[in-house]
């Protein structure tokens, strides 16, 4: 059980850009086919916390995300991205620590 400050679902899933607007992410919340820690979610204002597992459907494939930290805006990508970590399988699990890694000789940017 994950413990500490926790922040409502819809507003985490729009502050770290998982979902493109607040409306979308409460309907998301709400059609009971995203689950926090295996447990299936019915409403917007369940709580998440660092350490949660949320995963749910899109398209063809289940997403599955770790949350690291709580925002406390809707920032640029880069600093959405630094609060979860991608766990989807067939996915490499990245973080703002591989983010930061220099790009390879042959795929620096002009």
């Amino acid at each position: 059980m994950v413990y500490g400050a926790g922040l409502r679902l819809d507003k985490f899933l729009w502050f770290a850009r998982l979902a493109p607007s607040r409306s979308q992410a409460q309907d998301l919340c709400e059609s009971r086919r995203l689950r926090i820690d295996g447990r299936v979610v019915d409403r917007a204002s369940a709580l998440v916390r660092a350490g949660s597992v949320l995963s749910w459907p899109r398209g063809d494939e289940i997403i599955v995300v770790r949350v690291e930290g709580l925002p406390e805006r809707r920032g640029p990508y880069v600093e959405a991205r630094g609060f979860y970590t991608d766990l989807t399988p067939g996915r490499q699990a990245v973080t703002m620590a591989a983010q930061h890694d220099p790009l390879p000789e042959g795929l620096a940017l002009a």
